[in-house]
């Protein structure tokens, strides 16, 4: 059997001898140019990692319309994971090459036990390897509820209500900094 490397680029071969482009989630683009010269473009995107619990998925996947809508690449679970992909494995990725992680809190997942916590003290051990006055960690409020201490005592958080739409300019505003 080949090595896995000889086997993707065969694959990426012959989608561009096709006609078709390649494009590798979070890295880039492979296409061929009008000349038929093979191009990369890399993706130049600012990465955003969604955190929730199921029972938020509809704001979720609003904030990963909205970041999508703006150029962003956005990561949420349920639009990134492949069937078979090893869950656990490719989140902690995500959160790691993540340029910024919104936690989605609610009265819901702020008390709720599971993967949600387990990716919010990721993310913080992510944090501390960036730099002190660059943002990576967002907590993103989507109601009235507790933040929790260990992030409420370092980090601002925002509130996507009553108004979603200003709420969401400070999360763009900071992203953008």
């Amino acid at each position: 059997m080949k090595a896995p490397e000889q086997q993707v680029a065969r694959i990426v071969r012959r989608c561009l001898e096709r006609g078709a482009r390649v494009d590798i989630d979070g890295l880039g683009v492979f296409r061929r140019n009008p000349d038929g010269a093979v191009v990369f473009v890399p993706s130049t995107q600012p990465k955003v990692f969604i955190a929730y619990v199921q029972e938020d998925a509809a704001a979720a996947e609003r904030l990963y319309r909205d970041f999508r809508a703006h150029s962003f690449d956005a990561w949420l679970d349920r639009k990134k994971l492949l069937p078979g992909q090893n869950w656990p494995r490719s989140i902690e990725q995500a959160i790691e090459v993540s340029d910024f992680f919104l936690a989605c809190l609610s009265m819901r997942s702020v008390g709720k036990r599971g993967w949600f916590q387990s990716e919010l003290r990721y993310a913080l051990d992510c944090a501390g390897r960036v730099p002190f006055d660059e943002i990576y960690f967002i907590p993103v409020r989507l109601e009235p509820c507790g933040v929790p201490a260990q992030v409420r005592q370092q980090i601002q958080y925002v509130d996507l209500f009553p108004d979603w739409e200003p709420g969401f300019a400070r999360i763009l505003a900071a992203i953008r900094k």
